[in-house]
């Protein structure tokens, strides 16, 4: 199969592609290498794709019609779309939220609207668990209430759904929705808790806390969400489908394993809760079970021991990623 997989440098993408090809796909990598948080992240996560069998990489950018239609005429046809490309995350969304809205609807749609003129059956999209909001009973399940968004990040990424669903209903593209929750692992997004607690604790940088500490987050291992979002490639019809730990931990207990890895107490600076954050994240992952046979294999344990290892390899970059709000 040829794969058109967006997004390609960013911390999922990388690690989607990276297991496509190791799985004998044929993957067309875009990326259109915004400069959203320290591109050395993305040079690095490219730079392990670079060169591999199997493997075309484009920079551009799907908000892009003509950018996107170029690289399409050139290295289609596909049989298949995984969109991994997106603006992520909550607060800085409430700071610019056109770039989310061109990032995460136009950009889907650029990509429905190639998909529908040349035949693609099969959509997966990237969506998240931020869409559940804060009046949900958890374990969130799919079919929540989900039209009340507390982000310009969560209701661009509503509007994606919606519109798969509509191109689904219209001609009949088959499509997966992942909603992911709270992803970590090697290499990360430096605005995610993860990477910035294991940063600053071991840089004995202050650790800027927001809230009390006992909200709770169902974190997921990059590699079980790559593992999910390629199983999501089989025939579903239309399905939105949770990909998450199913064990949630609050910030205090996480702070507390980056502390144990790092061999040293982090100091621990309050700030107020973002009004855009929820108190608990929890996927119900029983639908990933049924219909993909999927289920999380990395304990955050594990994880965080991962991660750990991973920036002290890396520490002497690692350590000058900015990780400011």
């Amino acid at each position: 199969m040829h794969i058109l997989t967006t997004g390609i440098a960013g911390f999922i993408g990388s690690r989607v592609t990276e297991m496509l090809l190791e799985q004998g796909y044929q993957v067309c990598g875009v990326d259109n290498m915004c400069a959203a948080y320290d591109l050395r992240l993305k040079e690095y996560r490219l730079a392990k794709l670079r060169g591999r069998e199997g493997l075309d990489f484009y920079q551009a950018d799907i908000a892009d019609r003509d950018a996107i239609s170029a690289v399409w005429r050139e290295s289609g046809p596909f049989d298949a779309v995984i969109n991994l490309a997106a603006r992520a995350g909550v607060r800085q969304s409430v700071e610019n939220p056109w770039v989310y809205v061109e990032a995460n609807m136009t950009g889907t749609l650029n990509l429905l609207e190639l998909c529908r003129h040349s035949g693609v059956r099969k959509f997966v999209l990237a969506s998240t668990s931020s869409l559940y909001g804060g009046d949900n009973p958890v374990p969130f399940s799919e079919d929540a209430e989900t039209s009340r968004p507390l982000s310009p990040y969560a209701a661009s990424k509503k509007g994606a759904e919606a519109l798969c669903f509509t191109y689904h209903h219209l001609y009949d593209i088959d499509v997966t929705v992942f909603r992911y929750f709270t992803v970590y692992g090697p290499a990360g997004r430096p605005d995610m808790s993860l990477f910035r607690f294991v940063q600053w604790i071991h840089e004995e940088r202050p650790l800027r806390l927001y809230g009390d500490g006992t909200q709770s987050r169902d974190f997921t291992y990059v590699d079980d969400v790559a593992r999910g979002t390629i199983l999501g490639l089989k025939p579903v019809g239309y399905e939105i489908i949770n990909l998450g730990g199913d064990s949630p931990h609050d910030l205090l207990e996480l702070i507390g394993l980056v502390e144990r890895e790092a061999g040293k107490k982090g100091k621990i600076e309050r700030h107020p809760m973002h009004s855009a954050d929820v108190m608990a994240t929890w996927a119900d992952v029983s639908k990933a079970r049924r219909l993909l046979d999927w289920r999380p294999e990395v304990s955050l344990e594990e994880g965080v021991a991962l991660l750990s290892a991973w920036y002290l390899e890396n520490r002497q970059w690692a350590k000058d990623i900015d990780t400011a709000d």
